[in-house]
């Protein structure tokens, strides 16, 4: 069990259901993107059923080559198609399409704990909060590759560093959105690096924001997994450095103009010093080559400002626009 800290909602799990009477007729949409998840896809469904009973479960079929749509479809899902391919091509369809108080996303592998749903559901209405994130505890070897977890630590600890330690598993595929968040996402990712996208948004606004530890299991016989460790760690790591630019201008121009000046400074004190003690320039190439990166890190740190002035603005924007939606449970 996972330890509980002052700034997170962790709170271990009840296996009871969640009834909507309870929570005031609250609409909740189970979200399921799949890609040729055939083999496991009917059981997902099935299991979220029995856990939300009142919920709707949608899955979107992400151009399978197998019979993902007809298993989904047969389990009593509500099937559409995206031809975009991606995770996040799927995510923002459908984030646009359905219409909910709260959403359950989880992937269609029959990886994740469907049994989790319920308090994870309570958690978000009851302390109203934006995002609810399952912190996974593997139950097996084969459920967690050593890569894979490797590169969640080191991209979590990247994130964690920048845009504060408020989530301990960035890269988890199961979480509970109020509609609030889902309706203010700007989903721009492509692929698995949409999950980034969903922590930097919550702590960018400043969400008020939780966690819950569930159990990680392996895959389904038959079920292969579409993470590619190195090709889609790297575009996640690319992600996040694109958002560090973004929202944080000052820290990433800062940085460059640091290292620029550094490198202006070894480089032209020892001609500033044989000038003043000779009055001539005997290595007039070096002494361009400084003056060019001290002009460039003056130019990278007035840039930086410029920008955070820029982001400043669209991160009022955002906040706007999340503060135009009403929360889970708000009274009017």
């Amino acid at each position: 069990m996972l330890q509980t800290r002052p700034d997170r909602h962790i709170t271990p799990r009840r296996h009871d259901k969640f009834s909507l009477a309870a929570a005031d007729r609250i609409r909740i949409a189970v979200l399921i993107p799949c890609y040729n998840e055939e083999p496991a896809v009917a059981r997902v469904v099935a299991d979220f059923h029995a856990s939300l009973p009142d919920a709707v479960v949608h899955v979107y079929d992400n151009n399978s080559s197998d019979r993902t749509w007809f298993a989904a479809l047969g389990a009593g899902a509500v099937v559409r198609r995206e031809t975009l391919q991606g995770k996040g091509h799927v995510v923002r369809r459908m984030f646009a399409d359905v219409e909910a108080d709260v959403y359950v996303l989880v992937d269609g592998d029959d990886t994740y704990d469907a049994e989790a749903a319920p308090e994870m559901v309570r958690m978000l209405v009851e302390s109203q909060l934006d995002m609810v994130t399952a912190v996974r505890l593997p139950v097996c070897d084969d459920a967690y590759r050593p890569g894979h977890r490797l590169g969640n630590r080191l991209l979590s600890l990247l994130v964690c560093r920048v845009f504060g330690n408020r989530v301990s598993d960035v890269l988890s595929g199961y979480r509970v959105f109020s509609r609030r968040f889902v309706k203010s996402f700007p989903e721009l990712a492509a692929g698995f690096e949409t999950e980034t996208e969903f922590t930097i948004h919550a702590l960018e606004l400043k969400m008020p924001i939780g966690e819950i530890a569930t159990t990680y299991r392996g895959r389904s016989a038959g079920s292969r997994s579409k993470l590619h460790t190195v090709s889609d760690g790297l575009r996640i790591l690319h992600t996040i450095m694109k958002l560090v630019k973004q929202e944080r201008p000052l820290q990433s121009f800062g940085a460059t103009g640091a290292l620029l000046l550094v490198a202006g400074l070894v480089l032209g004190l020892p001609v500033v010093t044989f000038f003043l003690h000779t009055g001539l320039v005997p290595r007039l190439p070096t002494a361009v080559l400084a003056t060019g990166l001290v002009l460039a890190a003056s130019l990278s740190f007035v840039c930086g400002l410029v920008l955070e002035q820029v982001a400043r603005g669209r991160q009022e924007l955002k906040r706007l626009a999340y503060l135009g939606i009403p929360a889970v449970g708000a009274v009017e």
